[in-house]
């Protein structure tokens, strides 16, 4: 195969499996390591992997979307320690979005069981989570499903959405850079997202490291917008301080 063929192959093996090791694709592909190397280079500058030591993995945009089934299989102590570090955000919040994804439904369920909370969320997994807790009321938004997150879109959904005054929304996204803010692939995602943010009093985002510098299509919150931001220590603690310098809490679980 010509070099672009080789790159759109990478790239395949990347969305498939979730990420590439430059070992195992000079085998596979019959190549030397060092050009591997060099085709991950270039679809890290076109903005479709991003390199880790010894790798790769891909990143989400317009045309490619991880399931939710996919995030739960992916760095799960981290988002574990995440979820819980931004559930003791909480305070005297009585209402809370919660976000689709993996990570926010962790947070879903590290949130207290023993006091009154009404939960609001446009997916199915955070309520699901929350069906036996006795003291909450959940407040599933209707909409038109999406498969691979499991969770609701459009105008019916934002609708019910920007009807509510929501004390405290914790928010997920695709990446978050200091340049372009938070964004995520799906125009449809990225207005519930948006409407999360103008109807809440306070936001916190809660995402793992491999977000931080990603930019995906849709861009629905600026950095400054959340008064907390919680990864893990996979960010570099210089990057936190410069995450925030922008005004958010930077906490590294």
């Amino acid at each position: 195969m010509d070099t672009d063929e080789r790159r759109r192959e990478i790239l395949k093996i990347a969305r498939r499996e979730g990420s590439v090791d430059v070992t195992a694709l000079s085998g596979t592909l019959q190549v030397a390591k060092e050009t591997v190397r060099r085709d991950l280079h270039i679809l890290e500058e076109h903005g479709l992997v991003r390199r880790t030591h010894g790798g790769a993995y891909p990143v989400e945009s317009a045309g490619f979307e991880t399931t939710l089934a996919a995030r739960t299989s992916r760095l799960v102590p981290q988002k574990s320690r995440i979820a819980a570090a931004a559930a003791d955000l909480l305070g005297d919040a009585e209402t809370v979005f919660v976000d689709e994804g993996y990570t926010p439904m962790l947070v879903a369920e590290a949130l207290p069981r023993d006091r009154p909370l009404t939960v609001v969320t446009a997916s199915l997994a955070v309520a699901t989570a929350l069906a036996d807790a006795e003291k909450a009321t959940v407040l599933l938004l209707g909409g038109r499903l999406r498969g691979s997150t499991m969770a609701t879109v459009d105008h019916w959904t934002t609708r019910m959405l920007a009807g509510f005054v929501i004390d405290l929304a914790y928010v997920g996204a695709n990446g978050i850079s200091r340049e372009y803010g938070l964004t995520t692939p799906d125009p449809a995602v990225s207005e519930v997202k948006a409407q999360a943010m103008r109807s809440s009093r306070r936001r916190v985002f809660a995402g793992i490291h491999t977000k931080f510098g990603a930019v995906s299509f849709c861009r629905f919150a600026e950095v400054g917008d959340f008064e907390s931001i919680v990864t893990d220590t996979g960010l570099a603690s210089a990057e936190a301080q410069r995450y925030s310098r922008l005004g958010p809490q930077v906490i590294r679980a």
